[in-house]
C-alpha cells in the first residue's frame, strides 16, 4: 500500500519505521524539507518528499503535526491522493503546552472535525492517545495476551475499517470510537486517552468519558 505521511515527529517517524517494515510504500514530509529527513530514509527505506508532493499516489495520508500547524499546510497538499483514499489525523489540541488558543475547539468542536474542516477533507482519528515508542516495542498478534487496543473515529465506515485493518498489521486491535461528532472521546483528557488496555477496556474508556474539556486542556 501507499502511504503518505505529513509529519516526522515522535508519531510520524516511528509510523514511518514500523510502516515500512511492514512492506508499505512510506512518502515521508516534514515544514523544514527532504534534505532534512536522510537519517529517517536510510534506516527505513521511506522516500523524502516535499510536502505538496506527499498525498501523490497515495492510497492513507498520515498527518502527525501540530495542531497550530494544520492551518498553514500548503494549499493542494490533498492534491494527488487516489479515489477513496483515507486521510488519518493523529493530532492533539494543547492550547497551553503548544497550540495557543483556537476558538472552534474551546467552544466545542471535536479536535478531529475541526481539523477535518481545515483540510476541506473527510479525516479518521487515530493514534492520538498512544505513546509514540509503543508503536515500536508493544506490537501483538492477533489474540496473544497483552494485545493492546486503539480507538478508531470517523464517519465513513469503510475508512475506518482500513485503519482498523492497519493496526492490526501493526499489531494492534483497533475499536470503532464512532463517527466525528463523538471523536471528543479520545481526546487529551478523557479516560482512553494513554491508557494502555485492550478492546474490552477501550470501550469501557469511551463510555466513561465526558465532554467537558479539562482545565489542562484548555486555553489559559
Amino acid at each position: 500500500m501507499k502511504i503518505g505521511i505529513i509529519g516526522a515527529g515522535n508519531i510520524g517517524g516511528n509510523l514511518t519505521t514500523r510502516l515500512t517494515g511492514l512492506g508499505h510504500e512510506v512518502a515521508v514530509a516534514n515544514s523544514r524539507g527532504p534534505e532534512t529527513l536522510t537519517e529517517l530514509t536510510g534506516a527505513t527505506g521511506a522516500t523524502a518528499v516535499d510536502v505538496t508532493e506527499v498525498a501523490q499516489g497515495a492510497q492513507i495520508l498520515i498527518i502527525a503535526i501540530p495542531e497550530k500547524k494544520v492551518p498553514e499546510l500548503p494549499d493542494g497538499v490533498l492534491d494527488g491522493l487516489v479515489p477513496g483514499a483515507v486521510v488519518v489525523d493523529t493530532g492533539n489540541y494543547y492550547p497551553q503546552q503548544r497550540d495557543g488558543k483556537i476558538e472552534a475547539i474551546e467552544e466545542g468542536t471535536p479536535e478531529s472535525l475541526w481539523v477535518s474542516r481545515q483540510l476541506g477533507h473527510p479525516v479518521v482519528k487515530a493514534f492520538n492517545g498512544t505513546f509514540a515508542g509503543h508503536l515500536l516495542t508493544e506490537a501483538r498478534p492477533p489474540g496473544a495476551p497483552g494485545r493492546f487496543a486503539l480507538p478508531v473515529a470517523g464517519d465513513d465506515p469503510a475508512a475506518k475499517a482500513t485503519i482498523i485493518e492497519l493496526l492490526d498489521q501493526l499489531g494492534f486491535d483497533g475499536v470503532d470510537a464512532g463517527g466525528l461528532d463523538d471523536s471528543w472521546r479520545q481526546q487529551p483528557g478523557t479516560p482512553v486517552y494513554g491508557a494502555v488496555t485492550d478492546v474490552d477496556g477501550v470501550r469501557r474508556a469511551l463510555s466513561e468519558a465526558r465532554p467537558e474539556r479539562q482545565a489542562d486542556f484548555r486555553a489559559a
